[in-house]
């Protein structure tokens, strides 16, 4: 119980107590719209109000595509700072969010608390950055979310840095990092891995990550007696079987089906979010998975192992946060990435946050990760934590 109200108070500590769902004729496009421009081109923008000092927020509903190659239209913000443009233009920064449910009304964009959410955000825009955030395909705009699929949550951020290079008066530049936490750190990781094949005319300079989802079969095998675990398990199954059509009868007893749709269809954003989950999280403690390692049976088995990122090209350094008392994501877990990053001769800079849990994560190396890409946009030689890693 104390995990999965942890869990759960640290997404909704992130998008504040507005309502869910904020409701605009932004989020719906037609089909002649969605398909009239390449994927990051912008279907249609809005001002946002309450945009912290020194920038401007716009609202956006870009192109992007699905899973099957089809367009999509994808929602998401951009912060534009004020001030003198660089030569070569603004750097964008792409946040890459945690997870707050897997419903279009759950988008961060749609949030009241969506500049609160964005970990650094105040100091990006102070180093004159871009900061681009997409909902993910499916949040906020329409779609099925796909849950901690690596090739759409890759897409979505990739094609956020282009739609806001195409802000009027954004003076985006080529170059652009990605910072993300928890399934936003497992974004951030696919963007390094598919960048150059989806966004040749960027430059991306960093990948960093804060408590990243990157082996998923041990990730739900070692939660899975936890209620933040059974939370994760359920969205997870519940979106993969609408996006790959894997079959959810074998897996979940049928008396727990409609407990994982009641957990699917809610929001992790207000105290009231929080309080309706408890009771079908306790539900599932008594009858879940038919298999509790399902993990090891097909489809399951591979649809796990391609979505947990594989390696980042070594041409890209990295940035990796990790609390040493996380007990979702699990430190060990983290480092074993770090390593593996490191023999394939990656520049890692790995900070392990003492006493730090999985909450925190990002808001603890928030000024560490800004610095970092900081360092990156310059140009500087990157640090490597490589041999202390190991």
């Amino acid at each position: 119980m104390r995990l999965v109200i942890t869990l759960l108070v640290w997404m909704s500590a992130a998008f504040s107590i507005a309502p869910a769902g904020a409701q605009s004729a932004l989020y719906t496009a037609t089909a002649a719209e969605i398909a009239g421009g390449l994927p990051g081109t912008v279907i249609r923008t809005e001002i946002l109000n309450g945009t912290p000092d020194g920038a401007t927020a716009y609202r956006m509903l870009y192109r992007s595509r699905g899973l099957d190659g089809k367009p999509i239209a994808v929602s998401g913000i951009a912060i534009v700072p004020s001030g003198p443009v660089p030569p070569g233009g603004r750097p964008v920064v792409a946040w890459a969010h945690p997870t707050t449910g897997v419903q279009p009304q759950c988008g961060p964009s749609r949030s009241g608390g969506i500049f609160l959410s964005i970990q650094g955000l105040r100091a990006m825009i102070a180093r004159g950055y871009i900061v681009a955030a997409t909902d993910y395909a499916g949040l906020g705009g329409p779609g099925t979310h796909p849950y901690l699929v690596g090739e759409s949550e890759g897409r979505s951020v990739v094609d956020s840095v282009r739609a806001a290079r195409q802000l009027a008066g954004a003076s985006a530049g080529r170059r652009f990092a990605v910072w993300g936490h928890s399934q936003g750190g497992h974004a951030a990781l696919f963007t390094g891995i598919l960048a150059k094949r989806l966004a040749p005319e960027l430059d991306l300079v960093g990948v960093a990550a804060a408590a990243p989802a990157t082996e998923l079969r041990p990730l739900l095998a070692d939660d899975i007696e936890t209620d933040g675990g059974r939370n994760l398990t359920a969205m997870t199954l519940w979106s993969w079987a609408r996006v790959y059509k894997a079959p959810l009868d074998k897996v979940v007893y049928p008396q727990a089906i409609p407990v994982v749709d009641e957990l699917a269809a809610d929001c992790i954003e207000s105290l009231s979010d929080i309080l309706r989950r408890l009771r079908p999280t306790k539900a599932l403690e008594r009858k879940f998975l038919v298999d509790e390692d399902f993990a090891a049976h097909e489809p399951w088995r591979s649809l796990l192992d391609r979505n947990s990122p594989g390696l980042v090209p070594r041409s890209i350094p990295v940035f990796l946060a990790q609390g040493t008392d996380d007990t979702l994501v699990r430190p060990q877990v983290t480092r074993d990435y770090a390593d593996r990053l490191c023999r394939a001769g990656n520049s890692v800079r790995f900070v392990a946050l003492q006493g730090v849990g999985h909450l925190p994560a990002a808001e603890d190396s928030a000024a560490a990760a800004v610095d970092w890409m900081e360092q990156r946009f310059k140009g500087a030689p990157p640090p490597s934590d490589c041999t202390r890693a190991k």
